[in-house]
């Protein structure tokens, strides 16, 4: 009867020391209160100071490997947002400028040479085919920036 009820304790402590675990990993607890956990199973655990592992040492680790300060998680969010918005000016102002190197006429030095005449006087340049190109990079910069999804 005693056998059942220590295999009982110990799955109850396996469970609780998982749920701790998925807590802490989720982020749901700042850096104050996971010291204040640490330091209440430290002192649990000072009665067995003679185990082959450390567990503080262990604990210690997990607790480091993750990231408990939200200001943080924060500040990255508002980075996110901000090189979202930053990539859809850039695409947009790209767009912009390749349309008007198309459509304000140039000057024939500027123009380079007509890749393609539709008559004597008016064809597609290499200017024109350059603008496309900056169009496109715009309206690819711009796209992408709103199909992010911010990764925190």
């Amino acid at each position: 009867m005693k056998g059942k009820q220590v295999i009982t304790d110990a799955e109850l402590l396996d469970t609780k020391t998982n749920e701790l675990v998925a807590i802490i990993k989720t982020g749901a607890i700042d850096a104050d209160h996971a010291k204040i956990i640490q330091q209440k199973i430290n002192k649990a655990l000072k009665k067995y100071d003679n185990l082959p592992f450390n567990l503080q040492n262990d604990l210690e680790l997990l607790l480091s490997a993750h990231q408990l300060q939200k200001a943080t998680i924060k500040d990255r969010f508002d980075f996110e947002t901000i090189k979202k918005y930053l990539l859809s000016i850039i695409g947009a102002v790209m767009i912009t400028l390749g349309m008007a190197m198309i459509i304000i006429p140039a000057p024939p030095y500027f123009e380079m040479f007509t890749i393609y005449h539709f008559n004597a006087n008016d064809g597609v340049t290499l200017m024109d085919l350059i603008a496309l190109v900056i169009v496109f990079t715009g309206v690819y910069l711009f796209f992408s920036a709103l199909s992010k999804r911010a990764s925190v």
